[in-house]
């Protein structure tokens, strides 16, 4: 185990796998703790995680909504680094732990990933997350293709329909923008 500031990084044995994983554990201060939970671009590092993240919270509250199919493009999708190639991520931590995730490609300021851990789930975590992108994007048209189950969600933060909802390769989304007040 080695600590660098507020990390730490320690090899620990995956029973499941059979195999080492390094395990990359981020500390908070009181200070940050009682400021509530932490938002910050992830590293490089942590791009897994939050991947592996989105899977978990798409398994558990989207993928009842779409076909095996659709359930198959998006888990290869994780894993496509064509796909995943331009995209940042910002994540939210609670206690060092990753709670929520967003990701987004920076010369299209298109939303690609966006999901909270469900037992977080209604507590301001993706609200957060996305003043932090609103911030970044600063008067920018911010789009994002939205899950059914995501949709009232996108609305609550301002997001508008572009189009009628879609399929493509079982993936079941509406096109939508966000755009500053008073621009059009």
């Amino acid at each position: 185990m080695s600590a660098k500031g507020n990390n730490m990084v320690q090899d620990i044995h995956w029973k499941v796998m059979d195999d080492i994983r390094t395990e990359h554990i981020t500390r908070l201060t009181k200070e940050e703790r009682k400021a509530g939970f932490a938002i910050r671009k992830l590293e490089e590092h942590e791009n897994e995680e939050a991947l592996s993240l989105a899977w978990k919270v798409f398994s558990e509250y989207e993928s009842p909504d779409y076909s095996p199919e659709g359930t198959e493009e998006f888990r290869k999708c994780l894993h496509d680094e064509k796909y995943l190639a331009g995209i940042e991520y910002d994540g939210a931590f609670d206690s060092g732990r990753l709670i929520g995730m967003v990701g987004i490609r920076k010369d299209k300021c298109h939303i690609c990933f966006f999901f909270v851990d469900g037992s977080y789930h209604r507590l301001g975590i993706g609200t957060r997350l996305f003043e932090r992108i609103k911030a970044e994007y600063s008067g920018k048209t911010i789009t994002l293709n939205s899950s059914p189950y995501g949709l009232p969600f996108y609305r609550s933060l301002g997001f508008h329909e572009t189009d009628a909802e879609q399929t493509v390769n079982g993936i079941r989304f509406t096109p939508m923008k966000y755009q500053k007040e008073g621009r059009i």
